[in-house]
């Protein structure tokens, strides 16, 4: 976060569009990795508004361009704060931005997280088709991290769709190639991904050790973002294992406060549906010991 803000400093005092669109999307995105959506969010919101103003173009050389990465973790954060209707528009927008400026890694990028929202809606399908897209343009332009985050979503698009076997796979050599780039940055995610389709296999035990894994991870690095998912995924797997009924309220609280303290209108009303039907099933009698909840 200091050099986030050293950046925007940098760029205020060269009083320059193109480089306060990217000291905002520095910001915003650092923002998003710690759990802080409703900051992030202002800042990816300023420099989409210099870039729709302005039609300003990076004047340096970008790894990905700005304007882009503002868009899509603008369509993030509307997902994450509830505003379903706009986020889906928002990424559409900024993956044809991609297209229009020929610049194959930030579409790579786009494609990638645009993948994120699909799995976000829990949309197998439509995560399947951008993890063949990314899959395809990282093999063709040597895109280690992102042919890398193809796999893992196309092992969760097959795992959601029924084919595990393929499917938890393709999620652990992507998470393999991922950690080879060096990259530590969205691990729990990926080994919450990789759980979701543990448990989908009936692996539940182990789909509880990478939760642990990944919470420990993000304890570690400050990584937040998919910290209420992470505790209410331990909630769903201590529930079908049949564990002390106080652990399975910890987790599912501690999910809901999370999830509260972030903004996060999407990720509280998943963890509180979760809940709520964990004691709807105990109430009804069709619970008990070892009962499965939705995983989502």
């Amino acid at each position: 976060m200091l050099i986030a803000k050293r950046v925007h400093s940098l760029a205020r005092d060269q009083n320059d569009s193109a480089l306060m669109i990217g000291a905002y999307r520095a910001l915003g995105v650092t923002l998003h990795y710690l759990g802080d959506f409703e900051s992030g969010r202002q800042y990816t919101m300023r420099g989409v508004q210099i870039w729709r103003s302005e039609g300003v173009q990076s004047s340096v050389e970008e790894v990905t361009a700005p304007a882009v990465s503002c868009l899509c973790h603008e369509a993030l954060f509307e997902w994450l704060l509830g505003e379903i209707a706009s986020c889906r528009a928002t990424m559409a927008e900024a993956i044809t931005l991609a297209k229009d400026l020929n610049d194959m890694h930030a579409l790579a990028v786009a494609l990638y997280l645009a993948g994120i929202l699909g799995h976000f809606e829990r949309n197998p399908a439509k995560v399947d088709r951008l993890a063949s897209d990314v899959i395809e343009l990282s093999t063709r332009h040597q895109f280690a991290s992102w042919l890398a985050a193809g796999k893992v979503f196309r092992g969760w698009a097959h795992c959601a769709s029924g084919d595990t076997a393929a499917g938890l796979s393709w999620i652990e050599d992507g998470i393999v190639d991922w950690r080879a780039t060096g990259s530590k940055l969205s691990v729990p995610y990926w080994l919450a991904l990789n759980a979701e389709a543990l448990h989908l296999a009936d692996l539940t035990s182990e789909a509880l050790e990478a939760i642990r894994e990944a919470q420990a991870l993000a304890e570690r690095s400050e990584e937040r973002w998919w910290c209420a998912e992470l505790h209410r995924l331990r909630g769903v797997f201590l529930t079908a294992l049949g564990a002390d009924e106080a652990q399975i309220e910890v987790s599912f609280c501690e999910a809901i406060r999370i999830a509260k303290e972030q903004k996060s209108v999407s990720l509280e009303k998943r963890a509180e549906a979760t809940h709520a039907e964990y004691h709807r099933q105990i109430a009804s009698g069709s619970g008990g010991r070892g009962f499965r909840l939705p995983l989502w």
